[in-house]
């Protein structure tokens, strides 16, 4: 699948140091240090109802913890699917009485534009769902063959309980929720845990036969199409490898997906599919999640057909911390603007002479300021604040530094 155009990234001087981020299995702060390469997967969308600003926050954060690893001289692989073929697509082109297919390329031709315009990193490796059937069903195939999957009717589903004995993963360990919790939330978010002849509920579907009036395709695990989990861990398997630097996406994803995906995985290699599991807050709109279902969604697109500058979009994304439950209100565009403006009108024009000391040695602590905020846990309202305070100095002479900074750390360019 066509990824977007990569942002140029500054290069700024500086010590090789990772940062740390706070893992949801263990929860605790731990050190995100790659080998030679950051290896990273966040889980994509479903292309319906692009780009709310939920969607933004989450991929506005992992582009920040990018930045970071870049800043500290790590290369950086990063991978991301695309749901391009799912129950909910489905059910949004049935009800709008589009073709599906046609629903799903415009909204990711939709992100695309949004995520461009927004000045996020994109991922190496973008890859649809509908691309990777083959492996999809091969994978299916393999932990149907290992005893780690059954069949009911004619589906094919994971069995929870062989793979917590064959495979280094336990249900449960990610999310630390308990099975009622679980259970719960497995229902709510595309499970099936009343369906008669599986021997868990729990037990998530890897590949549905087909059913009329579907799309379906032929593979290794018969003709049909995959279930959820399965796609992201056959994904970044096949781009990443086992055990890769950072599974991130939505706290909405902990469970089911995160926590049977990477079951999936482990099933499938023997190894846990990542080191740390980091997750963004959900962002909330006149006093509820914004949510498709609900229908409170702020789309990135209707803002920048409004006029907003995409730049304070981004800076009142970054005003929160990435991990933070938040709400969105209509006037915090109006407060980004204003941190813009000040922050432009101090270093939108550096100068090519040399600073005196003083103001040298205050350029390179702010520069300082803002990595030791980024490095602990993607601390963006202190990163923000440090230049906030700064810009209050009023400096007269402003060298290359600090907009390179901002450019390079906050993906802003003044």
């Amino acid at each position: 699948m066509r990824t977007w155009q990569r942002p140029e990234v500054p290069h700024l001087a500086g010590d090789n140091v990772p940062p740390l981020l706070w893992d949801t299995a263990t929860r605790e702060l731990v050190e995100a240090r790659p080998d030679d390469v950051a290896r990273l997967y966040v889980c994509g969308i479903t292309p319906y109802d692009a780009t709310h600003l939920g969607h933004a926050a989450t991929y506005l954060a992992f582009d920040t913890l990018q930045r970071v690893w870049l800043d500290a001289g790590y290369r950086v692989h990063y991978a991301q699917n695309i749901t391009d073929i799912d129950d909910p697509l489905l059910e949004r082109a049935a009800a709008t009485g589009v073709e599906w297919r046609t629903l799903a390329d415009e909204q990711i031709e939709l992100f695309r534009d949004d995520m461009t315009s927004l000045n996020i990193l994109p991922p190496d490796d973008y890859v649809a769902v509908t691309e990777v059937i083959e492996q999809i069903g091969r994978a299916t195939r393999i932990l149907f063959e290992r005893g780690l999957a059954y069949r009911v009717d004619d589906d094919v589903y994971f069995d929870t309980e062989a793979a917590q004995r064959s495979a280094p993963w336990v249900l449960g360990e990610e999310s630390g929720l308990d099975r009622e919790t679980m259970l719960a939330l497995f229902a709510e978010r595309g499970g099936d845990p009343d369906r008669a002849g599986k021997r868990d509920p729990l037990d998530p579907l890897l590949w549905r036969a087909p059913r009329d009036g579907e799309p379906s395709w032929p593979s290794p695990a018969g003709e049909g199409r995959p279930g959820w989990h399965i796609e992201c861990s056959v994904i970044a398997l096949m781009h990443l490898g086992r055990d890769f630097t950072v599974q991130g996406g939505g706290s909405d994803l902990v469970f089911p997906h995160h926590e049977l995906s990477a079951g999936h995985a482990a099933a499938l290699s023997g190894h846990p599919l990542a080191r740390v599991y980091s997750h963004a807050g959900m962002v909330a709109y006149r006093g509820e999640k914004m949510s498709k279902s609900l229908g409170n969604l702020v789309l990135v697109s209707r803002l920048r057909e409004s006029g907003v500058d995409v730049r304070a979009i981004r800076l009142a994304l970054l005003a929160h911390h990435y991990r933070s439950d938040w709400e969105w209100f209509d006037d915090a565009i109006d407060d980004a603007e204003a941190r813009l403006a000040s922050w432009s009108e101090v270093v939108g024009a550096p100068l090519d002479a040399p600073l005196d000391d003083d103001a040298a040695q205050g350029e390179s602590d702010l520069v300082a300021a803002i990595r030791a905020a980024l490095r602990n846990d993607l601390d963006t309202p202190a990163a923000l604040r440090a230049v906030d305070a700064w810009v209050e100095t009023r400096p007269s002479r402003v060298s290359a530094l600090v907009p390179t900074a901002i450019d390079a750390l906050f993906g802003l360019k003044l």
